[in-house]
């Protein structure tokens, strides 16, 4: 046994989400106390994010200075400031499964929030911006408007914006394209390279809302770089994996998400298809929070075994079979951000595995938080904050002077490269790309 008590490798336990006692306000408050007291005893997360702090000055301000003069209603702000990152449970807290202490700080905060939905508790505002399938078909047809009213630039519509939606007028939004990438791809065939060494290898694509309805570019590049090396891929996308509506503890609708995407996927899987996620947070769900919500469904963990993140996938073909030649160096390096939620897949830096296959390989990893949180961070609540909590990674990006800034997340990205402005430290960049777009870009694929 290790020293802090562990017994054996962490481990996660099923989300008993459709039991009546899951959502009860007397049991989650205790295990709220319960769990409270123990991070206030150790006090290891405290730089990880805003919750920490926010529950240390709660219990630090009582004339006791213990958390028993902190009343029930004072635990709110420090559900609210938990981005679900994972981060605590994957890198710092000692006391997760199989400890006795059985600490699980981001499931209890999705169990508060489960709490608040069942008690009408979530704001109007914050439920619409999880619908990123409605709204990302919505806005298609006039993107370049919606595009125009969303830019911070435009301080008139986002202060409408910021009074009716509650986001901040400053914080960057994504923009929506006119052409989805599931049709972008449908109407650019990729040609497989059958000269490759990986050649015969099949995997689908899901697409994710993001790369879909945000940022093709991500879909387009994966699939270039996967048949420039021998992959036969499929685009498919029956739904948005559900991040979004896990964030606000809407758990039903992710359980419907993961059943109708396993349903679809399944077929693909039995001809031998990997299954290859665009974006971190989607790739965590399909693996890890979807079984943890459906222990029993059969496809659900068929789906799980099948997945891959797009880097991970990369590093993988490299290392069985090799990658096809026509690798170009990208002049002046990469400060690379891991992602949060890359990170919490437990499979080592694959962003930066995969960018230093490349030649003369230039590759300054940052490995912190960004902030961002996923919506939590282009809150007006938020934003601030998400700022604070980033401004270590932005600063290393800064300091790094590279050509090309990344991040396997593009919504940390964009924050980032706002943290940067935010320093004053000279020329900051424009923009982030996703990894998969830099391997693209080092094999000459043109994605215009």
């Amino acid at each position: 046994m290790a020293a802090d008590g562990h017994s054996g490798a962490p481990t996660r336990h099923p989300i008993p989400w459709t039991e009546a006692s899951y959502t009860d306000r007397q049991e989650i408050e205790a295990e709220c106390r319960r769990v409270f007291d123990i991070c206030h005893g150790c006090r290891r997360c405290f730089n990880l994010c805003d919750s920490f702090p926010k529950l240390f000055d709660l219990i630090d301000a009582t004339p006791s200075g213990e958390l028993e003069d902190v009343p029930n209603e004072a635990f709110k702000p420090v559900v609210d400031a938990c981005t679900l990152c994972d981060m605590c449970f994957m890198t710092k807290c000692p006391y997760v499964p199989p400890h006795e202490f059985d600490l699980d700080f981001p499931h209890l905060m999705l169990r508060y929030r489960a709490m608040e939905r069942k008690e009408k508790k979530i704001p109007l505002a914050s439920r619409q911006l999880a619908e990123t399938d409605r709204n990302g078909k919505l806005a298609a047809p006039v993107a370049p408007l919606v595009n125009w009213a969303s830019d911070t630039e435009n301080k008139w519509t986002r202060r409408v914006v910021e009074g009716v939606a509650g986001v901040h007028r400053d914080a960057a939004l994504p923009k929506f394209q006119g052409k989805s990438f599931t049709a972008r791809a449908a109407d650019e065939p990729a040609t497989v390279n059958r000269d490759a060494p990986a050649f015969g290898r099949k995997a689908v694509l899901y697409a994710t809302c993001f790369a879909n309805y945000n940022n093709p570019q991500i879909g387009l590049a994966a699939r270039a770089v996967l048949a420039k090396n021998g992959v036969e891929t499929e685009i498919v996308y029956p739904a948005c994996c559900g991040m979004p509506k896990l964030e606000h503890g809407d758990l039903e609708a992710v359980a419907a998400r993961a059943q109708k995407v396993a349903g679809e996927m399944a077929p693909w899987i039995d001809k031998g298809y990997a299954v290859i996620a665009l974006v971190p947070s989607c790739a965590l769900m399909l693996k890890a929070e979807w079984p943890l919500l459906l222990p029993e469904a059969e496809a659900v963990t068929k789906l799980a075994k099948a997945t891959f993140d797009i880097t991970e996938y990369v590093v993988d073909l490299a290392t069985k079979e090799g990658l096809a030649e026509g690798l170009q160096p990208l002049e002046g390096g990469v400060a690379l951000h891991l992602a949060c939620h890359a990170r919490a897949q437990n499979m080592g830096q694959k962003a930066a595995e995969m960018l230093r296959l490349l030649p003369k390989a230039d590759v300054k990893v940052i490995e912190r938080c960004s902030g961002h949180g996923g919506s939590w961070g282009v809150m007006k609540a938020n934003f601030e904050t998400a700022l604070k909590v980033g401004k270590p990674v932005a600063r290393q990006a800064a300091e790094a002077k590279k050509t090309y800034l990344a991040s396997e997340c593009p919504l940390a990205g964009a924050h980032i490269v706002q943290g940067v402005e935010r320093l004053d430290a000279g020329a900051a960049p424009k923009e982030s790309y996703h990894p998969i777009e830099l391997f693209a870009h080092a094999y000459g694929i043109s994605l215009t």
